[in-house]
């Protein structure tokens, strides 16, 4: 006997059992059509394991002065403005100007939901207590990232090695989740890229090349050359770094609409870019940003 023979009474119940799927509102094309990627997306940094909005709050706008003239109940309502819109990932450093304010910004949101990345410049003669300092400022008990801020020496990794210690402590300690380097330079950011500790890389990203990191070892603030960032970037990629560009509107000096958007589409067709983080000065501005990065991935 031959069981695999349907009945043609089984026969048309499963026709008409797959007829009712394929016919269910929704069900087909929510199955084939993938879903919209968006400026408030949680997406995954590197291999951290860590989530935040693919949109960033920079809080540093020349050294956070720009954020500090709006005074700190317009900065407050600003970061509460833009966690509405579902930006979720606040950058700040302990030498910006926005530094003290950002705890009183951030109370009362959920923390759990929120991606905090901020920086350590200099070397503290107690890194710990520097780092410990960025939790009780932001009245929480860790930090989501913690970078080592400015970099522009090619082997900065040597020098800097007492800090990257004590950063890995930090992290056995959970007072941050992740750790990484900011730099202002090529010859730094190969370094950091050749580093197996570097875990997160924020790095200077725009089709103009405007602020880009050249070969000089200093704070480059003019022209360079994109290829060569291109290059680093997709071997942090293939290293399974965490990698956030910045300077996405040149340093506020993109004044023209073509130019930023020029500098949006161009960050959102990097793959190797998990996030952008951007400063903010009004509302205006983040609703621009956010606008201009759903078209780009629409």
């Amino acid at each position: 006997m031959n069981t695999n023979r349907y009945t043609r009474r089984q026969f048309l119940e499963r026709s008409a059992a797959a007829g009712a799927l394929l016919l269910a509102p929704g069900r087909f094309l929510a199955a084939s059509t993938p879903a919209k990627r968006t400026a408030a997306d949680q997406v995954t940094l590197g291999k951290t394991g860590l989530k935040l909005s693919r949109l960033g709050f920079g809080t540093g706008s020349n050294s956070g002065q720009v954020q500090h003239d709006l005074g700190q109940e317009q900065f407050n309502s600003l970061i509460r403005y833009a966690y509405d819109q579902g930006i979720t990932y606040f950058d700040c450093a302990q030498s910006y100007q926005t530094f003290p304010w950002l705890g009183a910004a951030i109370k009362g949101l959920p923390r759990e939901k929120l991606f905090i990345q901020s920086k350590i410049g200099g070397q503290p003669e107690d890194i710990l207590t520097a780092i410990d300092r960025h939790r009780k400022v932001f009245n929480t008990d860790y930090v989501d990232s913690m970078l080592i801020h400015c970099m522009v020496r090619n082997n900065w990794t040597d020098p800097w090695k007492r800090i990257m210690d004590a950063f890995d402590e930090a992290k056995e300690k959970k007072w941050i989740r992740a750790k990484g380097v900011s730099c202002h330079s090529l010859p730094a950011l190969r370094g950091a890229r050749q580093s197996d500790w570097t875990e997160v890389h924020l790095v200077r990203v725009n089709p103009q090349g405007a602020f880009m990191d050249g070969e000089n070892e200093a704070i480059n603030m003019t022209t360079n050359p994109v290829a060569p960032v291109l290059d680093e970037l997709k071997s942090m990629r293939a290293k399974g770094r965490g990698v956030i560009g910045m300077k996405m509107v040149g340093n506020g000096t993109f004044l023209q609409a073509e130019d930023r958007e020029k500098a949006i589409r161009f960050a959102m067709s990097r793959p190797e870019l998990d996030a952008v983080v951007i400063g903010f000065k009004s509302r205006a501005e983040i609703d621009e940003a956010i606008g201009r990065i759903n078209a780009a991935l629409a």
